[in-house]
C-alpha cells in the first residue's frame, strides 16, 4: 500500500511540475539563458587568464632567449682569453637557462592547446546562447498567440459577451408588444361588459346612427346640388 501511495504522490508531483513548468515556461527560459551567460562570462574570463599567462610565458622565453645568446658570447670570449672557468660558469648558466626555457616553451605549448579549446567552447556557447534568445523571442509570440487564441475562444464559446447581447436581441424582438396587448384587452373588455353591441347593430343598419360615415359623407356630395 505504501508503495502505491508513494507512486501516486510521485506521479502527482511529476504532473504538479509539468503544468508549473508549462506556466512559467517563458521566465523559466529567461533565467536558464542568464545562467548560460554567467557560464560564458566565467568562461571568457579563464580565457583572459590564460592568454595574459600565454603572453607572460612568451615574454620570459624572449627574455631568456636573449640571456642565453648573451651568454653564449660571453662564454666564447672568455675561452678566447683562457680563462677556462669563467666559460665554465657561463656555461652552466646557459645550461640553466635552457633548461628553464624547455619548460616554458612546454608550457606555452600546453597554454596554446587550452587557450585553443577554451576559444572553441566560448565561440560556440555564445552561437548557442544568440539561438537561444532569437528562440525566447518565438516562444513569446507563440505565447502571445496562444493567451489571444484562449481569450478568442472564450468569447465564442460558453457563455460569451457576444452570446450574451445576441440572446437579449432576441428577447427583446420576441416580447409581446403592450400597445397590441392593450387593444385586446379593452376588446375583450367591451365583448363582456356589452359595450360594443350598440354600434355593431348601428353598422348593420339598425336604429339611428350615431356616427358619420365615409359613406355618409359620399351620399351628402352627391345629393348636393352642382355649382
Amino acid at each position: 500500500m505504501f508503495g502505491t501511495l508513494k507512486t501516486l504522490i510521485s506521479g502527482a508531483n511529476a504532473r504538479a511540475e509539468e503544468q508549473l513548468r508549462d506556466a512559467y515556461s517563458i521566465e523559466l527560459i529567461d533565467q536558464k539563458i542568464r545562467e548560460a551567460e554567467q557560464n560564458l562570462k566565467a568562461a571568457k574570463l579563464t580565457l583572459a587568464s590564460l592568454i595574459q599567462r600565454q603572453r607572460g610565458e612568451t615574454r620570459q622565453i624572449e627574455t631568456l632567449q636573449t640571456r642565453i645568446d648573451e651568454l653564449m658570447e660571453r662564454a666564447g670570449a672568455a675561452l678566447a682569453d683562457g680563462r677556462q672557468d669563467m666559460a665554465e660558469t657561463a656555461a652552466q648558466a646557459v645550461a640553466d637557462l635552457e633548461n628553464e626555457l624547455v619548460l616554458r616553451r612546454q608550457t606555452v605549448d600546453r597554454l596554446d592547446g587550452r587557450i585553443l579549446q577554451l576559444r572553441q567552447s566560448v565561440q560556440a556557447a555564445n552561437r548557442r546562447i544568440l539561438d537561444l534568445k532569437q528562440g525566447a523571442i518565438s516562444a513569446r509570440a507563440v505565447r502571445r498567440e496562444q493567451s489571444l487564441q484562449k481569450r478568442l475562444n472564450r468569447h465564442l464559446g460558453g457563455d460569451s459577451p457576444i452570446e450574451e447581447a445576441e440572446a437579449l436581441i432576441t428577447r427583446v424582438m420576441n416580447k409581446d408588444d403592450p400597445f397590441e396587448q392593450s387593444e385586446i384587452l379593452q376588446d375583450i373588455d367591451r365583448g363582456l361588459d356589452h359595450r360594443d353591441i350598440g354600434q355593431r347593430m348601428e353598422e348593420a343598419g339598425y336604429g339611428p346612427k350615431t356616427r358619420s360615415t365615409a359613406a355618409d359623407v359620399l351620399s351628402r356630395l352627391k345629393a348636393s346640388p352642382k355649382s
